[in-house]
C-alpha cells in the first residue's frame, strides 16, 4: 500500500522550488498577523506557530533541497544554513522569554527581518538556479520533502492543535491535513 502511496505522492507533489515559495508565502503572512498591541497570549501563540513552521521548513529544506543543491554545486547553500542557525537561534531566544518581557517585540522583529532578508535572497537567486540545475528533480525532491516535513511535524500534532486553537495563526483546513499527516505516519511506524 505504501508504495502505491509514494508514487501518487510524487505525482501530486509540487515541484520542491514550488512547496519552498508557499512556505515563504505561509510564513510571511504569519509575520503579518503578529500585532505589538496584541494580547500576550495570542502573541506567544502565534511566535509558537512560526517557530515550529520555520524550524520544519529549515530541517527538511536543509536535508532534501540543499543537500541536492550542494550536490550539484557545493558553494550554493554555504549562506543559507548559517542564516538558518541564526533564526534558530532568536526562536530558542523567543521560546525562553516570558511574552511579556520588554524585549520579545524587538527579539520577534529581528527574527521578522532575517526570514525576510533569507526568503528574498533565495527566491530571487537560489531557487532560480536550483530550477536551472536540477530541473529533472524537482517533483522527486518536492515529494521527499512534503513526507519529510510530516515526519518531522507528527510529533507536534498537539502543540499544532493548541496554537491554532489560541491564535487562529493557520487555517483550520492546514492544521486538519498536519493532524491527518501525523496520524498516517504514526501508524506507518506501527
Amino acid at each position: 500500500m505504501w508504495l502505491g502511496m509514494n508514487a501518487l505522492t510524487e505525482r501530486i507533489a509540487p515541484s520542491v522550488t514550488d512547496l519552498i515559495r508557499g512556505d515563504h508565502t505561509k510564513v510571511l503572512g504569519l509575520f503579518h498577523r503578529y500585532k505589538l498591541a496584541s494580547n500576550p497570549g495570542k502573541k506567544a501563540a502565534l511566535v509558537a506557530s512560526i517557530g515550529l513552521a520555520l524550524e520544519v521548513h529549515a530541517q527538511a529544506e536543509e536535508e532534501v533541497f540543499y543537500a541536492a543543491l550542494r550536490a550539484a554545486q557545493p558553494a550554493l547553500v554555504e549562506k543559507s544554513v548559517p542564516e538558518h542557525e541564526q533564526m534558530r537561534g532568536l526562536i530558542a531566544a523567543l521560546r525562553e522569554m516570558p511574552s511579556t518581557e520588554e524585549g520579545y517585540d524587538g527579539t520577534f522583529m529581528e527574527l521578522m527581518r532575517t526570514v525576510l532578508h533569507h526568503v528574498a535572497d533565495e527566491e530571487t537567486t537560489l531557487l532560480p538556479l536550483a530550477e536551472r540545475l536540477l530541473s529533472a528533480e524537482l517533483g522527486a525532491l518536492g515529494a521527499r520533502m512534503m513526507k519529510r516535513r510530516l515526519e518531522l511535524m507528527a510529533p507536534h500534532a498537539r502543540e499544532i492543535a493548541r496554537s491554532a486553537a489560541r491564535a487562529p495563526a493557520m487555517p483550520l483546513i492546514a492544521a486538519g491535513a498536519l493532524l491527518a499527516g501525523a496520524w498516517l505516519f504514526r501508524r506507518r511506524a506501527l
